[in-house]
């Protein structure tokens, strides 16, 4: 429990005491945001503030998570585990794809950076090669970071994504780990519109898996096994990842709510993303983080919905997607859109984590 605290505490302290430093470099270098000539008027006036502020919250997450690694070692003598460093490393790889992004944007003075194919193409190799990685290193149970078969509160036995022969199977369950990951990682980008809109609700999500995650823990097969544990490989790891990334986007979102002094930028929306995307296929929880990111999910979809409806009908949906421009041009606040977003993202994570609780009593109850 203490390397959950000291992760989120770390985290928190160095996300939020260099973010300003950021914000005073990238000012006196110029460095700022370029805006959407055709996005919401009120957000001209937010032409130059500084962006790539996810260089501070990839560092707290980073510290937050290597703080409590380094007090387990000290305390019990027990080391990091697998899952953790693979979800931190594509946490981090497509940090670096969102930065490449971001330096093209602004050393071109534009607001389009890397174009949509060469994103596309980067999310395809870090996904192949963290899905290759995590049905690796078993430990002395047999459990490998992830399986393959589709997971909602724990694997689904009759739901193999690696179906058919061994190639086949193989080909289709790094596809399936490709759409996951460039799904969540556009999704937390698309998200990423509004004054401490992206950061707030990753907190939000990063805080239900808090919670799963050292349940799963609490209740391993591994040590104890009992109706209704989790064959997990390494649960509390996940938990201590997942409290950085909570310490890391409070710390930012201390500088990045309204009025916002510094964006995130790529840099760090397509990392939480990664880390979005890793926790749900490490913990064997995909189709649950559905449920907990469901404002994710919605704002992704409300772009599918817009440029599918464009396309064939030649008429909108929305006033404009991402669908939280919706209701700015409406005539919302901005503060009130990302506030009531908030809500909602605080509603569906207390869901998600309701349903998985819910099944835990439920399969419990059995012993």
């Amino acid at each position: 429990m203490m390397q959950i605290i000291i992760a989120g505490a770390v985290a928190f302290m160095v996300s939020v005491f260099l973010t300003p430093v950021l914000i005073r470099k990238f000012s006196a270098e110029g460095l700022g945001q370029e805006i959407r000539e055709d996005g919401p008027k009120s957000h001209l006036k937010k032409r130059g503030t500084p962006t790539m502020g996810g260089i501070a919250l990839l560092a707290g997450l980073v510290c937050g998570y290597l703080a409590a690694v380094l007090f387990g070692l000290a305390t019990t003598g027990a080391g990091p585990g697998v899952s953790g460093p693979l979800v931190l490393g594509l946490t981090l790889c497509l940090g670096l794809l969102g930065f490449s992004d971001d330096y093209i944007k602004l050393v071109k003075g534009r607001n389009l950076g890397l174009n949509a194919k060469m994103k596309l193409v980067g999310q395809l190799a870090l996904a192949v090669v963290f899905g290759i990685l995590i049905l690796q290193f078993p430990n002395d149970q047999g459990l490998t970071p992830a399986t393959t078969h589709l997971s909602f509160i724990r694997s689904l036995p009759t739901f193999n994504v690696a179906i058919g022969g061994t190639i086949i199977g193989s080909i289709l369950f790094l596809i399936f780990i490709y759409l996951v990951i460039s799904a969540w990682s556009n999704a937390v980008n698309l998200t990423d519109g509004l004054d401490g809109l992206a950061a707030g609700i990753t907190a939000i999500v990063m805080g239900a898996y808090v919670l799963i995650t050292f349940w799963q823990f609490r209740n391993a097969c591994s040590t104890g096994p009992a109706p209704g544990c989790y064959a997990v490989r390494d649960p509390l790891d996940l938990a201590v990842l997942a409290s950085a990334g909570l310490g890391a986007c409070l710390g930012f979102l201390w500088w990045n709510a309204a009025p916002a002094k510094i964006f995130m930028g790529d840099t760090g929306s397509l990392a939480l993303g990664g880390l979005v995307a890793g926790l749900s296929i490490t913990s064997q929880t995909e189709l649950l983080m559905i449920i907990v990111g469901a404002v994710f999910v919605a704002e992704a979809a409300s772009v599918v919905i817009q440029v599918g409806s464009f396309k064939a009908t030649g008429k909108r949906v929305f006033r404009m997607a991402p669908f939280h421009h919706h209701f700015e041009n409406g005539g919302w606040a901005e503060t009130t859109v990302v506030i009531r977003f908030w809500l909602i993202a605080a509603l569906a994570a207390c869901t998600g984590f309701g349903i998985f609780y819910g099944e835990w009593l439920s399969a419990a109850s059995l012993q």
